[in-house]
């Protein structure tokens, strides 16, 4: 069992209590070999992740793509684990309010140290098309969310009261290098891109690419610039519930 910290943030109804790990959490390792892969935030302050590698679950507490996840033993690729835990909150946490505690859980129970680092490669810029964006601004109240489908040869991003710079970090993981804002557009956002996962040979339907483009209003160029890194200098299999 973690222990729970708390983070007092003011607001105009007083304190608002941010938690910074999880109250309790269970992991198991999942035998399924199953190909379909989930993490997920629910109200109650609860974390749900199903046949994740540790190394979706890094990617996510730091927000990088997993591709920005250097070293460590090949275990950490192939063994997948069953999550559920729970932090001390009646809401939903955003993916910001998600990082400490998943963080924390990592590194109690997976002993999990590390260290940053930048270097230049290969990277996209996210920019407006040149028939301007086709996005939709967000209305009302609500949590932020984005979620990812993937199945019979098509991929789907839908994106609720989302920001530019939390979907180029998504589009990271897609296009299979970082993914860099370079927009302009400030605010939140609702939207819902599908595209082709079929080799470019066969009569499917747009890439990623394309479907950016004419669906959204939004391009992304190949550049070079920072990347960074999370380097693992230890870790090791979770200790027991």
């Amino acid at each position: 069992m973690l222990v729970i910290g708390v983070t007092g943030v003011a607001s105009g109804q007083g304190q608002t209590l941010v938690p910074r790990s999880f109250d309790v959490a269970s992991i198991k390792l999942n035998q399924t070999n199953s190909e379909s892969r989930r993490v997920s935030t629910l109200p109650g302050g609860r974390f749900i992740a199903g046949n994740a590698s540790l190394k979706l679950l890094i990617s996510r507490a730091f927000g990088v793509a997993e591709f920005q996840v250097e070293r460590g033993s090949g275990w950490i690729d192939t063994e997948r684990y069953d999550i559920s835990a729970k932090a001390d909150t009646p809401h939903e946490m955003s993916q910001e309010e998600l990082r400490p505690c998943l963080q924390a859980l990592l590194t109690e129970r997976f002993q999990l140290k590390f260290h940053r680092g930048m270097k230049q490669g290969s990277v996209y810029s996210l920019l407006v098309g040149r028939n301007g964006s086709k996005l939709t601004g967000h209305s009302g109240d609500g949590t932020a969310a984005i979620s990812a489908c993937n199945g019979d040869g098509k991929g789907e991003i839908t994106g609720r009261k989302v920001t530019m710079a939390r979907l180029a970090q998504y589009l990271s993981g897609q296009a299979g290098r970082p993914v860099i804002d370079n927009t302009g557009l400030g605010g939140e956002y609702d939207f819902r891109v599908e595209w082709s996962m079929q080799e470019a040979t066969m009569p499917a339907g747009p890439s990623v690419f394309t479907a950016l483009q004419e669906q959204l209003g939004l391009r992304l160029d190949a550049t070079k610039g920072p990347v960074e890194i999370i380097v693992i200098d230890r870790v090791e299999r979770p200790s027991a519930n």
